[in-house]
């Protein structure tokens, strides 16, 4: 079951970054990580959600997991009454009553794993989440599971530059999308998350085909939250080159 056309809002405000001539990012809001520690510093969370909408980012993700990652369904409502472009909740949701509950929160889109999800828990979810006017990101981390993904009807697929088996501790790069990406048709619209921190990693995720990026712990480390974001809007992709960017190409022919 596909989500119809009017309720893509997540994918739809990344396509409008890229044509508005920004590089498409998703600002992530995360209190802080397993491997990074505490991320807000004392600062307001739903403030650093509005800087990153204001400096530049085409979408919102709050990780609302609370034992590993310090959020809360609460500051997902808070975030998504703040601003005005669409918002991700990432969270181990494993049922569908967590599905109502991230739309009743207000988000556009939810993230799905498979390496937490046996596959007819992902697919009933992913339904569920459709059925709701919700969009989903299918997060993958290596080929077995971006071939099971690739068999849904999707809307995003997320290619996790870390191990969330791990707790994303591990010393991921951009090369684990770059690797990914020769595998992904050119139909699908694919983001990058995790382990970017420069605008050269973001524009070489995006020169491979990615439609956009998904950044956080780079960004909170920041000690300006506004000029980062702006600073890694402008890592936009080199024009339609057909050697750099061949899904990019081959999209445009289709």
């Amino acid at each position: 079951m596909s989500l119809p056309e009017g309720h893509r809002g997540f994918s739809a405000a990344l396509k409008a970054a890229r044509a508005a001539g920004r590089a498409p990012l998703i600002g992530e809001i995360k209190c802080r990580s397993p491997k990074e520690g505490d991320l807000l510093a004392g600062r307001d969370p739903v403030a650093l959600a509005a800087t990153m909408q204001s400096a530049g980012a085409a979408c919102i993700s709050v990780v609302t997991e609370s034992e590993h990652f310090g959020g809360s369904p609460e500051l997902l409502a808070a975030v998504a009454a703040a601003v005005s472009v669409p918002v991700l909740r990432k969270d181990f949701i494993t049922d569908a009553r967590g599905v109502r509950r991230t739309r009743d929160l207000g988000a556009s889109c939810m993230l799905l794993m498979l390496a937490v999800l046996d596959w007819p828990e992902l697919v009933e979810l992913h339904h569920e989440a459709h059925r709701l006017g919700l969009e989903t990101l299918v997060e993958v981390h290596d080929e077995t599971e971006l071939r099971r993904a690739l068999a849904l009807d999707l809307d995003l697929l997320g290619i996790n530059n870390r191990d969330i088996r791990a707790l994303e501790t591990d010393n991921g790069t951009v090369a684990n999308t770059l690797r990914l990406l020769r595998l992904v048709p050119p139909e699908v619209s694919a983001i990058s998350e995790s382990a970017i921190s420069t605008a050269d990693e973001a524009r070489s995720v995006l020169n491979a085909g990615a439609l956009g990026v998904l950044i956080g712990t780079s960004i909170l480390r920041a000690p300006d939250t506004a000029s980062r974001v702006a600073y890694l809007s402008q890592a936009l992709p080199d024009a339609l080159d057909p050697i750099r960017n061949p899904r990019t190409i081959s999209d445009a022919h289709h």
